[in-house]
Order: structure tokens, then sequence, then C-alpha cells
């Protein structure tokens, strides 16, 4: 039997994949959102090589200007997904030697898949939490102003929805901007940890190549290397400290929707949201309701 030629790993193999297995081995619906961060890392990897002698300096323009296509095509909604494009590694580098041929397969020379996902998922979620950074620094700018130009205004607070004592209304704001600035500080000593290099670490052992691992992290962005590979290609820790700093913060988010949609009802006249914010509720259409803020709540 002659070996099967369809799949990027297959040329070894001389049977067909299960078709049970090739479904539960796919996961470009999942990552394909990662396109630009594997093309990114691509990129980074092929200089690498122009750098050891792997690659020539016009191989490495030839592979750049391919994947700065295969990325085109991704942004602007044309790339056609094949059968066996089982996640967008595959589908990044078969979609590559489509464009400029055998050459395409000399760009994974030393690399792993192992290092390549884990680089990739450190590269984009590095750059959604700093988008996040942005957005919560945006917020607490917000919180700050309103609560110094509020700060005359006076209302209750309740314990047990009674009236306890009367606060100002800044003092209520500040208080969860309080938890948004911690919320802040603990996502900036989470980046560290995600700002990680694993380029090179290989499938476990390394590269065998000797890429230059300070320049891909310098060409990346990463503060740093991985100092173990093993543990490099491994780790998902990062991943799992962001969900738990993601829950976290909207639980802050959910306190302070629930405060606004209290003091935002009829009887309670605190607070009034825009309209934009408001839509009416289907059971009556004298009831209105934030839906932004039930929707945060939740």
């Amino acid at each position: 039997m002659t070996p099967t030629k369809q799949k990027l790993w297959g040329g070894r193999f001389t049977g067909s994949t299960d078709p049970l297995m090739h479904e539960f081995n796919q996961s470009l619906r999942y990552d394909k959102r990662m396109f630009s961060a594997d093309i990114r890392g691509s990129i980074a990897y092929a200089k690498s090589l122009t750098r050891v002698g792997i690659l020539t300096q016009d191989e490495e323009r030839t592979i750049t200007e391919g994947l700065q296509r295969v990325e085109k095509e991704w942004v602007d909604g044309v790339f056609k997904v094949q059968p066996d494009d089982e996640d967008i590694h595959t589908a990044n580098e078969r979609r590559l030697s489509e464009i400029i041929g055998p050459l395409g397969g000399k760009l994974h020379t030393g690399r792993s898949r192992n290092d390549q996902v884990a680089t990739d998922m450190r590269l984009w979620l590095l750059e959604q939490v700093k988008d996040i950074e942005q957005s919560v620094r945006g917020l607490l700018r917000v919180m700050v102003d309103r609560a110094d130009k509020e700060k005359d205004y006076l209302l209750p607070v309740y314990t047990h929805l009674q009236r306890g004592q009367p606060i100002r209304w800044s003092h209520l704001l500040l208080s969860h901007a309080t938890s948004f600035r911690y919320d802040l500080e603990r996502l900036q000593q989470l980046i560290p940890r995600i700002s990680v290099l694993l380029l090179g670490c290989g499938a476990l052992a390394g590269n065998p190549f000797q890429v230059d691992r300070e320049f891909l992290a310098k060409e990346l962005g990463f503060a740093s290397i991985a100092e173990n590979s093993m543990w490099g290609v491994g780790d998902r820790d990062f991943i799992v400290e962001f969900l738990m700093w993601a829950s976290l913060s909207m639980t802050h988010i959910s306190r302070m929707a629930e405060d606004l949609i209290i003091y935002s009802t009829a009887q309670f006249g605190f607070v009034s949201l825009s309209d934009a914010y408001w839509q009416v509720q289907f059971c009556s259409v004298l009831t209105f309701g934030s839906h932004c803020a039930e929707l945060a709540r939740a």
C-alpha cells in the first residue's frame, strides 16, 4: 500500500483515518481565531531559520509574502477551509504550500506542532489580555471622573433592602472602582506568566538547529523564554489563571450591575440610565428594564 498524502502529517501512514477520529481531532472551528498569531509566529520562525542557514533570504521572502497572503484571505473572509484542515496550523500550512509550492513545507523544519501551538496560544491570549487591560483602564478613568464630578450627590445605602446610612454617590461608585483596580493589578501580574516564548522548545527536548530563541522572543514581543522545554510545551496554567481572573472580574461587574438595576427602578429612583441601554419588558409595555445591566449581572 502507498502512504496517504491527503494530510500534512500523513506521509508515513497507509490506512485512512476513522471518520469518528477525524471529527474528534477537528479544532479549526475553535482555534481559527488564532490565524494571525499563527502567521506571526511562522514569519518570525522563518527569520530564525534564515539566521541559521536553513532558509535563504529569497526563500524567507517568498514564505513571508505567502503567509501575508494567507492572513489577508482570513481577514477578507475568503479563506477556503478544506475537509482535512484539522486546525488553524494545518490550514495555514496547507494554504501556504498551495501558494508557494513545496517550499512551504520547509518552514516547519525543526519546529514541532507542540511548540507552535503553545506559542500561538500565548500570543493570542497576550493580545486579548492587553486589550482587556486597556478597557479596564478606560472604565476606571470614567468611574473616577464621574465620582469627582458627582461627589455632592447623597443617597441612602441599604442592608436587606432597608435603608441604613447616608453616603455620597461617589463613595458607592468608587467602591466598585476599587474592585476593578485590584482586577487590573491581578491582570497585570498575570501578563509576565503569559509572555513566555515557547517557540524553539520543539516537541519536548528543544530545537535541533539551535534557532536563536532570544531573537524570537524579541521578534514576537515576549518578555522571557521558557527555561525548560518539557514544561513549556505542556504548560496550560496561564489559561486557567486567566479564566480564574475573568471569573472574579465578572463577579465584580455583576455586583455593580445589581446596584444599577435596583437603584434605577421606580421604587428607588436614584439612578437614570441612558435610553440606549433600556428595553421595554415583553410582559408589560409600561415596564422598562436595563437589558445591558441584566446581562452583566447574569
